[in-house]
């Protein structure tokens, strides 16, 4: 059983680490989080030390992979590329839940999660370090780009395409060959109907574009 390292300590993380105690393949050594007292137990697991530490962790630990656990799109985005500046040959892990039902010939890019009940149809491609969340449902063709994260129950017709760190609101619905751009946030049970373009907020049914945000805005 490999050793990997958890990378985040909030509720996102939390989520993960079940997923990972659930599928049993996977040997969780610790937690790194820079709000976390060395030593500190979060969730039955003692916290190593910061994002800095990672390199001295990774041998003392023999660690061969981790996971981001971070749900705010740029964040995860930022922490996964200074731990892949200080460990250029850690491997991110793929984590999907045992109750998770994926097609065949699905493509899943490095670090990305996907949560309980969640369903993902033939043809789809799915980036690195995306989040599938519990519930959702991703229908044939579409492609999600890295970054992406779907919030539980959000829904996914056939032929979407979801541009890099644009996330996907709870329960909102994409209808089939539907296209939201980079850095997009669309907002909880809305209905997009239409192309939403790049680096915007967009909600209701229909959603409408709200107004424009920063790629580094946060959402959460």
């Amino acid at each position: 059983m490999e050793n990997i390292i958890i990378i985040g300590a909030g509720g996102h993380a939390k989520v993960i680490i079940d997923i990972v105690e659930q599928i049993q393949t996977l040997n969780i050594s610790g937690i790194i989080a820079p709000h976390l007292q060395k030593g500190t137990i979060f969730m039955g697991y003692p916290a190593l030390g910061r994002d800095a530490d990672l390199p001295q962790l990774v041998t003392k630990h023999q660690i061969s992979g981790a996971i981001v656990a971070i749900g705010d799109n740029t964040s995860r985005q930022k922490v996964a590329e200074t731990a892949r500046q200080l460990c250029p040959n850690l491997k991110f892990v793929t984590a999907v839940h045992p109750t998770a039902t994926l097609a065949a010939d699905v493509i899943i890019g490095e670090g990305t999660v996907v949560m309980a009940g969640s369903v993902v149809n033939p043809g789809v491609q799915v980036g690195s370090f995306c989040i599938i969340n519990t519930l959702s449902s991703v229908d044939h063709e579409c492609k999600l780009a890295d970054y992406a994260s779907l919030g539980p129950r959000a829904t996914l017709g056939g032929n979407c395409t979801v541009g890099a760190s644009s996330m996907i609101g709870l329960g909102a619905i994409l209808c089939h060959g539907v296209s939201v751009g980079t850095h997009t946030v669309i907002g909880a049970g809305s209905l997009v109907n239409k192309d939403v373009g790049s680096s915007v907020i967009a909600y209701g049914q229909p959603a409408r574009v709200i107004r424009s945000r920063q790629p580094d805005e946060r959402y959460l």
